[in-house]
């Protein structure tokens, strides 16, 4: 992965969307029995919808974070009814910065991308060294 790394500058989106990638494949790999997972409380913090559907337990963040790689990787897919209604509001309250410059707004949703996937492939870190605590393997 470093040579892949290397090609991209820091700062490139790609190169954050590969290191999520892989932070979450090396997370499959570790986590052998997801199971495990279940009922064992997140210390993280899981904002919006995705907090409902993890219900706070790292088996439900362990299937929120593997379904977010998939997304990166294979696209969006039409969401489900409750979703669009949410979507929806969301949209209808940012309609006043579709009229921004566009350059900007790029730069904000930019920057927002940046944000989200550093925290996820964070959370995604931080859950494979909770199984293996929980299965009793060292560092």
């Amino acid at each position: 992965m470093q040579y892949a790394e290397a090609k991209y500058n820091r700062n490139s989106l790609l190169l954050a969307l590969r290191r999520y990638s892989s932070v979450v494949s090396n997370m499959e790999q570790t986590v052998l029995v997801p199971s495990l997972l279940r009922d064992v409380p997140s210390e993280d913090e899981w904002d919006g919808d995705a907090a409902e559907e993890s219900c706070g337990d790292l088996y439900g963040n362990y299937l929120t974070l593997k379904a977010i790689r998939n997304t990166v990787e294979s696209g969006l897919v039409p969401l489900d009814d409750r979703k669009v209604k949410s979507n929806t509001a969301l949209s209808k309250t940012l309609e006043p910065l579709l009229d921004t410059d566009p350059e900007a707004l790029f730069r904000f949703h930019l920057k927002g991308l940046f944000s989200v996937m550093t925290d996820l492939t964070k959370k995604t870190q931080s859950l494979t060294e909770k199984y293996k605590d929980i299965i009793g393997v060292s560092h």
